[in-house]
């Protein structure tokens, strides 16, 4: 995902930024000059998204799930849980932060259900603090995959 992202931004968004740069600036005074203005803040916010993505990057440590084997749930774990009023049962992977993606069931370490469900084992129910209040979840399932 931010190797997808930084690719995006070194090869589709610095080059149009730039060539936005070139044509403003062949629209003469640079002191009045929105669009000129405009994209070289484009610009300064590209490099400094290339700078911090390039960072996370390269000090980034991969956790392959796969050769984890916990009968509790941690960081990596895919977990299957169960509203205990409802019945509805969701699936979630619990990722790092930057690799969060609630579209494809990615939750962060950082929010309160992975929060909640960390060091839990199957069978055991959590409470969700939420903006309506307490939800009650059952832990159904736990994979390493």
């Amino acid at each position: 995902m931010l190797e997808e992202e930084l690719k995006r931004l070194l090869t589709v968004d610095r080059p149009a930024v730039i060539q936005a740069i070139e044509e403003a600036r062949a629209h003469g005074d640079l002191k009045e000059n929105a669009e000129y203005a405009a994209a070289k803040e484009k610009q300064s916010f590209i490099e400094g998204r290339v700078q911090y993505i390039t960072g996370l990057i390269s000090s980034a440590q991969v956790i392959d799930p796969k050769g984890l084997n916990y009968s509790h749930i941690v960081f990596g774990a895919t977990v299957e849980r169960e509203d205990v009023n409802t019945g509805h049962k969701v699936t979630y992977k619990i990722v790092g932060v930057d690799e969060a993606d609630i579209t494809k069931n990615k939750i962060s370490i950082a929010s309160p259900i992975a929060r909640a469900l960390i060091g839990k084992k199957q069978g055991d129910e959590v409470q969700v603090k939420t903006p309506r209040g307490g939800v009650n979840y059952e832990i159904c399932a736990i994979e390493y995959r």
